[in-house]
């Protein structure tokens, strides 16, 4: 990972959201990568899944003294670049020098009706002066994230060294089975390998990953959205759960090439959150 453009990149990005650290959440593929050095972490054979976008998730507000987060990224060599019909568009904020055509897109919650009283869908909001999707769920990426440092002591050359916040780990694999549904063959394909990479990332440390469940992710989300998650994990058998385990110890590779083992990762993934969960849960009471 270390010496990338990549790197560089991503700290650029750093660099300009500086004021918001403690407010914003790095989510999607850049957070899955940064869990590789979180200190509970366990090192891997293989490297992370390239992107070249960084989602970064937002609050509908953030407190701005002085540039606002636009003119930063402007300042920082980003540009606007606008997609779509949506009222305000769609952004893509794009590194003008990048070598891999880097770029930060910003998401925040969408709460209520999927439609404003116009009868147009809430897909957008301009949030600090940067254009934020709206979606579904991402409430679960915001509340209780882990933190990493990055600096140029582990190839990321900021300005200084900087505490990241990145998605909980167990909030990016609920959310990852909430979305199902709504995700393209491609990404669906992507986000398999997301959870696989991050539960073998975190394999040793899987009683913290249920402590995280009961105590923080699980008591913060809607009981409705609980609810979909313990419909996911009874459509799984003990069987999936046992090929489950024995995807565990296959390569990505053949992960990916088999068509059936998509369902098995997602609902089996669900199993572990409900089931082996309030197992932890019973264990140590109430």
């Amino acid at each position: 990972m270390n010496g990338h453009a990549e790197n560089e990149e991503f700290a650029r990005l750093i660099d300009a959201l500086n004021p918001w650290l403690g407010e914003v959440v790095i989510v999607g593929g850049w957070a899955h990568r940064l869990y590789r050095i979180h200190p509970v972490a366990q090192e891997i054979a293989y490297g992370p899944i390239g992107t070249l976008d960084t989602d970064v998730a937002i609050p509908a507000r953030l407190n701005v003294q002085g540039d606002d987060l636009r003119e930063r990224l402007v300042a920082n060599g980003f540009e606007e670049e606008r997609l779509g019909q949506d009222k305000p568009p769609t952004a893509h904020y794009r590194l003008r020098d990048a070598e891999t055509g880097f770029y930060a897109e910003f998401l925040t919650p969408l709460f209520g009706a999927d439609e404003g009283r116009d009868g147009k869908p809430k897909a957008t909001k301009r949030i600090a002066g940067v254009v934020s999707q709206q979606l579904r769920h991402l409430e679960m990426l915001l509340d209780d994230p882990w933190t990493v440092e990055i600096g140029e002591h582990n190839g990321y050359p900021v300005a200084s060294s900087k505490q990241v916040r990145i998605a909980n780990p167990v909030g990016f694999l609920a959310h990852k089975i909430l979305i199902r549904s709504k995700r393209t063959r491609q990404k669906f394909a992507k986000d398999i390998l997301y959870i696989h990479d991050t539960l073998e990332t975190f394999g040793a440390q899987l009683e913290v990953l249920s402590a995280e469940w009961n105590t923080k992710v699980k008591r913060r989300i809607h009981p409705r959205t609980a609810g979909k998650l313990s419909a996911r994990q009874k459509n799984s058998s003990a069987k999936s759960a046992t090929k489950f385990v024995r995807l565990l110890g296959s390569t990505r590779q053949e992960i990916f090439r088999q068509k059936r083992s998509a369902n098995v990762v997602i609902s089996a993934c669900a199993r572990f959150l409900v089931m082996r969960c309030n197992h932890q849960c019973e264990r140590n009471g109430p």
